[in-house]
């Protein structure tokens, strides 16, 4: 289906939720058919076969449909789903219908929600078409993989009045919402630096070609982006079971940078109270460097791109005390910091306490989710950003309100990337 068939064929949803006839649902599912909210899923390699699993646990959800362009991959989701569906509903049964142009799952007038894991050169292209469906989004992290594409993100999903969940799902741990409570009601005294341990920034793509699986549309897969050849370390075989390597290469992923950058420096925005803006200045180390990159926000608080000793870690560094939290652990060197509650003089931060039904609930309620897309934009804009600076290894000024670069033609160039085709996601 080709991009003005499509958008010609859409229509915005009214916002209720499908009713789908009991026989059609089958089973003594204890939630009513007229209160489903019916899921498809975009992308449906490893990172999707346990996403389908922790959403399956909100009672309201049901999949209906799914896309890929791996034949082998898809029948392995579908089955699995069903499995679920047929769990929830007590016996009863609710097909998986599959699709490899995700644009036909899109027509669907029965599904109400998206959940996009397909590879992040693929984010915005499915997201705005999806908003302009009517869909609400749940799209996995990193939101974007240009600060162009987050925008538009933003932009469709507010034109289109949809509920989208970015998955930084971090923010719906406790131990990582708490430390950034203690960090923004003063309890580190004033906080000056901020040190983010995460891997190394994009590399170009120059892997071999390979022979393409019969069971994958690779033209399909690379998409929207510049076309290079199959390798599998690209999209591996199901039976590799391993994380498909396009997360380091620029054109289709943005390095560790992005990857685990998109939950720790969120983690660092979240608690300097930064979700609708960022750091001001970039300040890039020595030609080469893969480590050093420095964030300077406006307050003068500067964020460390280092290895400070953990990995995939976070340490803020205050007047008062320090604190480190990972997904490993949760420290202070203030005693009983860590299980201290907020006294009611403090300000909480937003709570959820579980990322997928804190989407759903968004969804039934029409309100905007922990991680909403705006939150999520400015996340990976972060991310982006300090991709570019390793690539043009210089300082750049950044402008968050206009979200572009100081008198820099050559990094702004770098806010977007060419779409190939007939792909364009500005359309909307």
């Amino acid at each position: 289906m080709k991009r003005r068939e499509f958008i010609g064929k859409s229509a915005v949803a009214t916002g209720a939720f499908t009713v789908l006839p009991g026989q059609v649902m089958g089973g003594t599912g204890k939630i009513a058919p007229s209160d489903r909210i019916n899921l498809g899923y975009i992308g449906v390699g490893k990172q999707a076969m346990g996403l389908v699993r922790s959403i399956d646990k909100c009672p309201e959800t049901l999949v209906l449909a799914a896309c890929d362009v791996d034949t082998i991959k898809l029948e392995a989701f579908k089955k699995s789903a069903e499995t679920l569906n047929s769990e929830k509903l007590e016996g009863g049964t609710q097909t998986v219908d599959t699709y490899e142009n995700y644009r036909e799952l899109l027509e669907r007038k029965d599904i109400d929600a998206v959940v996009i894991v397909a590879p992040d050169h693929w984010h915005a292209q499915m997201a705005v078409d999806a908003a302009r469906a009517g869909k609400d989004i749940y799209c996995e992290k990193p939101m974007a993989a240009t600060v162009a594409e987050g925008r538009a993100m933003v932009d469709a999903t507010r034109k289109y009045d949809r509920v989208f969940q970015t998955g930084n799902m971090q923010r719906s741990w406790r131990n990582f919402r708490h430390a950034c409570e203690m960090v923004s009601n003063g309890y580190l005294g004033d906080v000056k630096e901020i040190n983010v341990s995460v891997g190394d920034p994009w590399m170009a793509c120059e892997l071999p070609a390979e022979d393409v699986p019969e069971n994958l549309n690779w033209d399909l897969w690379v998409g929207p982006s510049l076309f290079r050849n199959y390798n599998s370390e690209l999209a591996p075989p199901i039976e590799n079971r391993r994380w498909a390597n396009w997360r380091a290469y620029r054109g289709f992923g943005g390095g560790l940078i992005t990857d685990w950058g998109a939950h720790m420096f969120d983690i660092a925005q979240w608690a300097m109270g930064m979700d609708k803006s960022g750091p001001v200045k970039f300040i890039a180390p020595e030609p080469g460097a893969k480590r050093g990159m420095k964030m300077i926000y406006e307050n003068g608080v500067v964020m460390n791109h280092v290895d400070w000793g953990s990995f995939n870690a976070v340490q803020f560094l205050g007047s008062e005390g320090k604190i480190e939290v990972s997904r490993g652990f949760y420290r202070s060197d203030i005693e009983g910091l860590t299980d201290m509650e907020l006294k009611d003089s403090d300000t909480p931060l937003y709570r959820s306490d579980n990322h997928y039904q804190d989407w759903i609930d968004a969804i039934k309620t029409r309100t905007r989710p922990i991680s909403d897309v705006e939150t999520g934009h400015r996340t990976s804009s972060l991310c982006n950003i300090v991709n570019i600076g390793y690539a043009l290894e210089r300082t750049l000024v950044w402008k968050p309100s206009h979200e572009r670069f100081a008198d820099d033609d050559d990094a702004n160039s770098m806010l977007s990337r060419p779409f190939r085709g007939e792909w364009d996601f500005n359309d909307f």
